[in-house]
């Protein structure tokens, strides 16, 4: 899909595109989400621009990821994408030249989305393509501090659970906390990402003053939220010692009490292999209070073993 803005009395707003004939020179925004061959050689004849291919787009090398060439500045930085699903990290990328930008992804995101729409309400949030570069990353640091901040409140729910007991559900806890692991592991790799792609933008010499301190300002949210990961690990590793350590306490139990048994049973079982024995001379054969006898030490042999262990607060 091709969609493309202009500049119009300072907002954003969407130019219908239904052929190449609609690709003025006064559109300053071209996103393709998931682009047809067509749609790619329409952009690609008319700016003269060359887009970048999806195996181009992976490379995970600094070099492929961004730089400058005659076709412009290029910068490939991940988005998070379906956080509320199944979390993953989408390439988007950016290339600016000749005051145009032009964005290529396989998905439409939701960072995409709510920047377009604050732009038609806002003026002046979108003034040229530079600024909408910048708004991009700035909307997306911000969505991933929302992201950030759901992990913890879901890892404040799962903590309440787990430190109170309240969770029976060992399996479904640990689960959870993979899950919540997963995502913030993902939110990390795209802010480092957004740290290297924002750091050589800075230095490529194209922002203005005022361009130039607004990046400065969204490194450093990109600094504390990069802090506050390390806490969401650090939280999550801790919740899954106490979720391990509880499950350990309860095997434990469990094979204390088997521990117990056998060893209470044990005098019984001896008591009882001595009078199953086939001697002749057993003296209690003959005896008519045998049988009861030998029942009453057993049970006497193994409330023993029973009170010494209870008088000692084992049990």
């Amino acid at each position: 899909m091709l969609t493309a803005f202009a500049i119009t009395e300072n907002r954003l707003s969407q130019v219908q595109i239904k052929g190449p004939q609609d690709l003025s020179a006064d559109l300053v925004w071209i996103d393709l989400i998931d682009p047809s061959e067509e749609e790619r050689r329409w952009v690609e004849e008319r700016y003269h621009q060359q887009l970048p291919t999806t195996e181009e787009m992976e490379e995970i090398e600094a070099t492929a990821r961004f730089y400058e060439d005659e076709d412009g500045l290029h910068l490939h930085s991940y988005f998070m994408h379906d956080y509320e699903e199944r979390p993953r990290n989408i390439t988007v990328a950016f290339t600016l030249n000749n005051g145009r930008l032009f964005t290529v992804h396989e998905e439409d995101l939701v960072t995409f989305r709510m920047y377009r729409m604050r732009a038609r309400r806002e003026p002046g949030l979108a003034r040229e393509a530079t600024s909408i570069l910048l708004t991009l990353f700035e909307t997306k640091v911000e969505r991933l501090a929302d992201v950030l901040e759901q992990v913890y409140s879901d890892l404040e729910a799962v903590s309440q659970s787990v430190l109170t007991r309240e969770q029976q559900d060992s399996q479904e806890t640990l689960e959870q906390l993979a899950i919540q692991e997963d995502i913030n592991g993902k939110a990390r790799l795209s802010l480092m990402d957004k740290q290297r792609v924002l750091s050589f933008l800075l230095r490529s010499g194209r922002l203005s003053g005022d361009q130039s301190q607004v990046l400065r300002e969204i490194l450093r949210d990109i600094d504390s939220l990069m802090t506050h990961t390390s806490f969401l690990f650090e939280k999550v590793n801790f919740l899954m010692d106490a979720v391990l350590g509880f499950i350990n306490i309860e095997q434990n139990q469990i094979i204390k009490i088997f521990s117990i048994a056998a060893v209470v049973f044990l005098p019984p079982t001896l008591i009882a292999s001595i009078y199953g024995m086939n001697f002749d001379l057993i003296p209690e054969l003959d005896w008519s209070f045998g049988y009861p006898w030998a029942l009453g030490i057993m049970v006497l042999s193994a409330y023993m073993p029973y009170w010494y262990f209870k008088r000692k607060g084992w049990l």
